[in-house]
């Protein structure tokens, strides 16, 4: 008999896989989809963000966000498991507090699936940090200069650039329109693939460094002579980017100028995009960068048009984000996900055993009878000592003894535990029996709606019968039940 999700998976009625979105925001709904999305700009402590990232530990640095030397990016994860990129600088940048968060409270306004939002900061004594959206799948850099498995396909550099776009057209849209130093290393993918621009390029410049970077090749001219940045500088950078993306190389703009004018495009064109595109959109791409790449600021393009000219080169459109770059599904939600999620999804069966262990009985209050006045009955003592002995069995890891005992509970029908249908689910899935287990997932999930551990156990059954797009629904559920359970807990 085959599994029909829709009549048997309570998690999967009202939950969908995110898919990669084209389109830009529709700018009506925008403000009020967008704030329900993410979580409210928030003052951290230094102590919370101390915790969050285990003392700013060194295994804890990441490069994902392009940030070099004296600033450091760490990755950690809240109290209620929100994984977090924090920008921590040194000492001696931003000397002036209020100016600090000013502007980071101007730039934690903004909201946007383009960008890798900033969620926080902290400003105590002389530390001064920016808490972001954690990205995990690395920068338009690695994946573009530094790739190991393939080569970034047409498709999805075309989507990088119209996600840039849109990134940079929404912040101009509110008043954001300044980004220092855009480059390669300030595009980073998120948990499903796409692609988004950090926000830590939005903070104005302080002490800590210069808006652009010592390579005097790619730096816009009107920077050079002012050192000031425009609008327009931005655009610049922008079409270095399309230089990148078109080229697979960081090539001087200069450089590729004088390869558009000789009409040498071959040379200009990654080798690895053999026959992925056609003549006319290559050279509308050629065409959009050499306007980027104007003299004169003002003959550079603004970010609405730089929209509307990449929109209908879009290709693939349907075709996830995590697929085109090449990046397992599992992978790419793996870490947003709490250490039982991130056990769930290596199928970690002895790390899950030890979390139903741990956690006893607890999740059974308000849903199990009232025993007491039943516990005379010797038809009720018989069935509590089933449970017990199956207790025994599941602590020694005699699973099929176990599945045994607990059967006897269930049947005996007095009691509703949901912990025991979740432990005898367990001891199916480690007996090869992924359709019991599931059932007794179900079952579990029935008698207790919002309890992560069922959803957790239902991927994994789903998983054991091949059903892996609806474990993946199942994994997002129970990552997102847990998480509300962490947050009801920590307010409480």
């Amino acid at each position: 008999m085959g599994i029909k999700c829709s009549r048997l998976l309570p998690c999967c009625v009202n939950s969908q896989v995110k898919a990669s979105v084209l389109e830009a925001p529709d700018a009506k709904n925008e403000d009020r989809s967008e704030a329900n999305n993410w979580p409210a700009f928030h003052e951290f402590s230094f102590e919370q963000l101390k915790n969050a990232t285990s003392g700013f530990a060194i295994e804890n640095i990441v490069s994902e966000h392009g940030e070099k030397a004296p600033n450091v990016v760490y990755k950690g994860k809240l109290e209620n498991q929100m994984r977090i990129a924090v920008k921590r600088f040194n000492r001696n940048a931003w000397p002036d507090d209020r100016q600090f968060l000013e502007e980071a409270r101007s730039v934690g306004q903004l909201r946007n699936q383009r960008l890798a939002n900033l969620i926080g900061c902290c400003c105590e004594g002389d530390e001064r940090l920016l808490v972001a959206e954690y990205m995990p799948n690395e920068t338009l850099a690695k994946h573009l200069f530094h790739w190991e498995t393939q080569p970034m396909k047409w498709a999805m550099r075309l989507r990088v650039v119209l996600h840039l776009a849109q990134a940079l057209e929404y912040c101009t849209g509110k008043r954001r329109a300044l980004y220092h130093d855009l480059n390669a290393y300030r595009v980073l993918f998120d948990e499903d693939g796409n692609p988004r621009l950090s926000s830590f390029g939005l903070m104005k410049n302080s002490r800590d460094g210069k808006s652009y970077s010592t390579n005097l090749a790619f730096t816009p001219p009107e920077y050079l002579r002012t050192g000031r940045v425009t609008p327009e500088s931005v655009i610049y950078s922008f079409g270095t980017l399309l230089l990148d993306l078109l080229s697979g190389k960081h090539i001087p703009p200069s450089h590729a100028l004088d390869l558009i004018r000789d009409r040498n495009l071959q040379m200009l064109t990654d080798s690895c995009l053999e026959g992925q595109f056609s003549d006319d959109d290559g050279t509308e791409l050629v065409r959009l960068a050499s306007r980027c790449l104007q003299y004169e600021p003002r003959e550079r393009p603004n970010p609405k048009s730089l929209v509307a000219a990449l929109a209908p080169l879009q290709k693939e459109t349907e075709v996830p984000s995590h697929v085109l770059i090449g990046i397992p599904h599992s992978a790419a939600t793996f870490a947003s996900l709490s250490s039982l999620g991130e056990a769930c999804s290596r199928k970690d069966l002895t790390a899950i055993h030890e979390v139903l262990e741990n956690i006893g009985y607890k999740d059974d209050e308000g849903v199990t009878n009232e025993l007491s006045f039943q516990l005379w009955t010797d038809e009720m003592q018989e069935t509590l000592n089933c449970k017990k002995k199956g207790d025994v069995a599941f602590h020694q890891k005699d699973f099929r003894l176990a599945i045994e005992c607990y059967t006897q509970f269930i049947n005996g029908g007095t009691v509703v535990s949901p912990t025991v249908y979740a432990r005898r689910s367990f001891c199916y899935l480690i007996s090869d029996m992924p359709r019991e287990a599931l059932n007794d997932a179900m079952q579990a999930q029935v008698i207790s709606p919002v309890w992560y551990i069922a959803s957790y156990l239902q991927c994994l059954a789903l998983s054991g019968v091949g059903m892996e797009n609806e474990a993946q629904v199942a994994l997002k559920e129970g990552t997102t039940l847990e998480a509300k359970r962490n947050e009801t807990s920590r307010q409480k």
